[in-house]
């Protein structure tokens, strides 16, 4: 090797270096910066982010039951709770929209019939948090994610709206933004361009709270807890009452069980 290939190698090497001294940098300061998703709304910080992640653990699976013979016709206390309590619907900039098509709908009521004998069930219909979702699967930029405690949510910082995620619910439990939203929540960001569904109130779950639909049910037709914990009351409950899954043959197994239909 001559005197000046030596060079040229050597040169090489220490551009190297500052290219990544430089990126090392950029990624530390990164971490201690705020995540800013739109004016005035902030996530978290990416180092609170991962610490926080920490307390997801797969030792636990969040579900619901619900019972249907609790559920009185016409009644919306859960559907209203979630409006309020993450920013959508009633009171929000979805309320203004003509098209009803492009309104949010994170929760919402349906009436089930028994062919046969003609008996109907309204029960609520939200994402059902899946263990093998399809709308992860589908994801190509990892924005829809489910965390190792089985809460499906959407990362909105990476969300860029191709709305195929929508297409693989079998639930119609997602919502896409299409307008500028300005009554945002701090703990339910949600932007234009992305798509939005239930995330069991996760903000409230991550501090020892029930979901607010749960919390707003003073029929007690809807029970929140650990799946894998055979003491909760939820897991109790299930023991005793049969229940079924919706589109249990599609095998994504949701966490989000129903009696009485």
């Amino acid at each position: 090797m001559s005197q000046k290939q030596k060079m040229d190698l050597n040169s090489a090497e220490h551009n190297a270096q500052v290219v990544d001294t430089a990126r090392r940098r950029f990624l530390g300061q990164a971490a201690g910066a705020t995540a800013v998703i739109a004016p005035g709304i902030t996530l978290m910080t990416i180092a609170n982010a991962e610490a926080s992640s920490e307390g997801a653990s797969s030792a636990k699976r969040w579900g619901m039951l619900i019972d249907t013979n609790r559920c009185e016709e016409g009644c919306k206390d859960c559907v209203i709770a979630c409006q309020q309590e993450n920013g959508w619907g009633i009171g929000s900039t979805d309320e203004s929209l003509s098209n009803s098509r492009q309104k949010a709908q994170w929760i919402r009521t349906v009436t089930v019939r028994d062919t046969d004998t003609g008996h109907t069930n309204q029960l609520p219909m939200m994402c059902q948090h899946c263990e093998h979702p399809p709308c992860v699967d589908v994801c190509p930029t990892g924005a829809s994610m489910k965390r190792a405690d089985g809460i499906v949510l959407v990362d909105k910082h990476i969300c860029i709206g191709c709305r195929y995620c929508m297409m693989a619910c079998p639930y119609k439990a997602r919502s896409f933004i299409h307008e500028s939203m300005h009554d945002q929540k701090s703990h339910a960001p949600r932007g234009k361009g992305t798509v939005e569904s239930c995330t069991m109130c996760v903000h409230r779950v991550d501090r020892g709270d029930q979901p607010a639909c749960v919390e707003s049910c003073d029929k007690g037709a809807m029970m929140f807890g650990d799946l894998n914990d055979p003491n909760s009351e939820i897991s109790k409950k299930l023991a005793t009452v049969s229940s079924t899954q919706i589109r249990a043959d599609l095998g994504t197994s949701p966490g989000v069980r129903y009696s009485g239909i």
